[in-house]
């Protein structure tokens, strides 16, 4: 994230715990989900988990999306869709290298626009999961960041499973922050944007011929 956009969230998360105690995000351990009823009840469900002994910071975020696993597999992985420009966080995206499983793709983001991320992504088909990484950590202000994307079907739905583990300056005060900007109003706009994304194009991705079947 960029320093203004840190040292905005820094000054009003100081703002918000000055004057109503707030003590942050309450941390889960690692395997927290929720039951059946509540996530068919919210759709997607954020947790703060337990960081790793290095420190920083730690999420997982749990949602459903309204087509079949398969389908939403060849949208999570086209990485070259110019679909990825209506979220409104992506200001820049670019396929870099395609080679067996792993994908390089570059990302610069509104709240980053002078940063470019560079992701390393290891896709395991068998397991409709994706491994990610950032490469560049130190040229983007992280000391790391690092996850994982599981999807599985449940019901008439995908289950995904996002999980990061990370650390920058801020990243403290960007989880806790319980306004827009921080790191739940962040998570739960993705989710919504990737449900109303596939939903608009799944007849893309719902045959043989869609991009990256795998």
């Amino acid at each position: 994230m960029g320093i203004k956009i840190v040292s905005r969230l820094l000054l009003c998360t100081l703002s918000f715990i000055f004057l109503n105690g707030f003590v942050g995000m309450p941390i889960h351990p690692a395997n927290a989900e929720p039951d059946d009823a509540e996530l068919l009840s919210e759709q997607q469900i954020v947790y703060r988990i337990k960081p790793e002994k290095r420190g920083g910071e730690a999420f997982k975020l749990i949602y459903l999306v309204p087509v079949p696993v398969d389908a939403f597999w060849r949208f999570k992985t086209d990485f070259g869709g110019d679909f990825l420009l209506s979220n409104r966080y992506i200001r820049e995206h670019r396929l870099v290298l395609e080679k067996g499983n792993v994908t390089i793709t570059e990302n610069s983001y509104s709240n980053a626009p002078n940063e470019t991320f560079r992701w390393r992504t290891t896709l395991f088909p068998d397991e409709h999961r994706l491994v990610f990484q950032l490469e560049n950590p130190r040229e983007c202000g992280h000391r790391f960041h690092y996850g994982s994307i599981r999807m599985e079907p449940f019901q008439s739905y995908t289950k995904v499973t996002h999980t990061a583990y990370f650390d920058f300056f801020g990243a403290f005060l960007w989880v806790n922050l319980p306004i827009g900007g921080g790191m739940t109003s962040f998570l739960t706009y993705t989710a919504r944007w990737e449900k109303d994304t596939v939903s608009r194009l799944r007849h893309q991705y719902e045959t043989e011929s869609s991009p990256r079947p795998r």
